[in-house]
């Protein structure tokens, strides 16, 4: 492992960003379930931004803590948090809002990218050294999005093609205990890696179309690095 300070300070911010990127997807999925009337994610204390209520050991410190010192991964560094648990029976339109409720959480993470996009732009022209923390929130919560809506349980993507397809209970199930399996195989092929990060950069383009209309300069700050 690298001890240099600058790769410590940098990648100690990598971690911070991740960490708040995914309990406020998580918390977006819970949040939307109470707000269509589902009182399981509240009851099991989940509708809070208290970061303990969403934080997996392994998904939310461990993963990316080998992705970012072990590997040096940054930017696209991958974690995730506890599961929402929801009870579809207490929701007036099962089908429509369950699927409401898997778009939340990346939705919350494109929230996230503009927010970076619009607050970058108002800060990175007098301080262009904060260009490279506005690009790597805007990256890294665009890649949390695109990712989480890949149509593999138990991603957002994949809990959303149940519904599509009317996917029984328990052929889902299934998907579930073998989705990590599923993923690193998926992965695993040259031509998926390459159509995500397409998916990715497509995703991107709006986000940095708006800090051109915005401000031009903080635009080549933020994205052309």
């Amino acid at each position: 492992m690298d001890l240099d300070p600058l790769f410590l300070r940098n990648g100690l911010i990598t971690f911070i960003l991740l960490l708040g990127s995914v309990i406020l997807h998580e918390w977006a999925h819970a949040m939307a379930a109470h707000l269509l009337g589902d009182d399981t994610p509240r009851a099991e204390g989940r509708v809070t931004l208290n970061p303990g209520a969403h934080i997996d050991l392994i998904g939310t410190i461990i993963l990316p803590l080998v992705f970012i010192f072990g590997f040096g991964a940054t930017g696209l560094v991958y974690g995730y948090g506890k599961p929402v648990f929801t009870n579809v029976a207490n929701f007036r339109h099962r089908w429509r809002d369950d699927i409401l409720v898997n778009l939340a959480g990346p939705a919350m993470n494109l929230l996230i990218a503009f927010a970076a996009v619009l607050l970058g732009c108002a800060v990175v022209v007098a301080n262009p050294r904060f260009g490279d923390l506005v690009a790597e929130t805007v990256l890294m919560n665009v890649g949390l999005a695109v990712f989480n809506l890949i149509p593999i349980p138990p991603l957002d993507g994949g809990a959303i093609l149940r519904r599509m397809v009317g996917m029984s209970d328990e052929t889902y199930h299934v998907y579930c205990r073998w989705g990590c399996l599923l993923i690193f195989a998926v992965l695993w092929i040259p031509a998926t890696r390459s159509a995500i990060s397409f998916a990715i950069v497509l995703t991107l383009s709006p986000f940095e179309a708006i800090a051109h209309a915005i401000r031009p300069l903080a635009a080549e700050l933020i994205f052309n690095r």
